[in-house]
Order: structure tokens, then sequence, then C-alpha cells
């Protein structure tokens, strides 16, 4: 019997259950997420999941480059460049080129930019309370304190490459 089970789970040692992977289910969680709150706003505000992380990071921190929003937004190159230049073209973000670097160019919301952020801001709050809704307040602070800790790991982790 207990070959059996040392079999059994030596088998599993070798497979990997993707429902209990954690950067599987982070991953999951964050699309669906992601996917469920843009389909809220997009249709609105025409408005892709790139382009919104960039407007909602240029409303707290005016005035970031391209290449400073990258690890921020969680977007590469590319994704970035493409809704910088629809956002531009919207009217709903400026480029300051930077004294010194003509190459970089600071961004920032006009104020099409500054009011669509403020129209989208409360459908983004209250979908966080419907997510967040049976958790309690105390939950909620350790859930924000697992995920500071998971992201200063894998932020480590990365570094160690």
């Amino acid at each position: 019997m207990n070959k059996v089970k040392a079999a059994s789970v030596n088998e599993l040692k070798h497979i990997l259950y993707l429902p209990r992977f954690l950067p599987y289910r982070l991953t999951k969680l964050s699309g669906t997420v992601s996917r469920d709150l843009a389909a809220q706003y997009s249709a609105a505000f025409d408005l892709t999941i790139p382009e919104w992380r960039i407007v909602a990071l240029l409303g707290s921190h005016p005035g970031l480059t391209a290449r400073e929003i990258a690890p921020l937004a969680s977007l590469d190159k590319v994704s970035i460049s493409r809704a910088v230049e629809r956002l531009v073209k919207a009217e709903r973000v400026e480029k300051r080129t930077l004294d010194g670097d003509r190459r970089s160019a600071a961004l920032y919301l006009t104020e099409a930019g500054k009011t669509c952020l403020g129209e989208i801001i409360p459908i983004a709050q209250h979908y966080e309370d419907q997510l967040l809704e049976s958790f309690t307040p105390e939950e909620i602070e350790q859930l924000d304190g697992f995920l500071n800790r998971l992201d200063a790991k894998a932020e480590a982790l990365k570094e160690g490459d």
C-alpha cells in the first residue's frame, strides 16, 4: 500500500496542475478582470486595455515617458507606442519633448483625457468594490500585503536572471 502511495505522489511531482499553479491563477484572474472591466469602458470611451492603463498612470503620474510607463503598466514597447499614438490622435494625451533628449517625450493628459479618466474612475472603483465585497477590511489589507510580497519576490527573481 505504501509503495502505491509513494508512486502516486512521485508521479504527481511531474504533473503541473494548473488550477493550483499560482502563476497560472494570477494570469487567469488578471485577464478575466482586465477583459471584464475593459468591456465596461471600451465601448463608451473607445479605449483599449493598454490605453486605459496609460491614461490611469498619467492621471496619477503626469509627465512619464513611454519607457517609464512600460514596467508600471506591464506593457511591451510596441503596445505602448500604438496606444500612445492612438491617445495622441484622439487628443487625450499630448507629448512634450524633453529638454536635452529630443528622442524622448513626456506624456500628459489633455483636458479631454482628464475628463475621460474622471468618467472611468467611478466605473473602475465600482468594479473593484464588487470584486472585494465578500472580503472584510482586514482581509483586504492582508490581500494587499500578500500581493506586495509576491510582487517584490517576483521582481527579485527577475533581477536574479
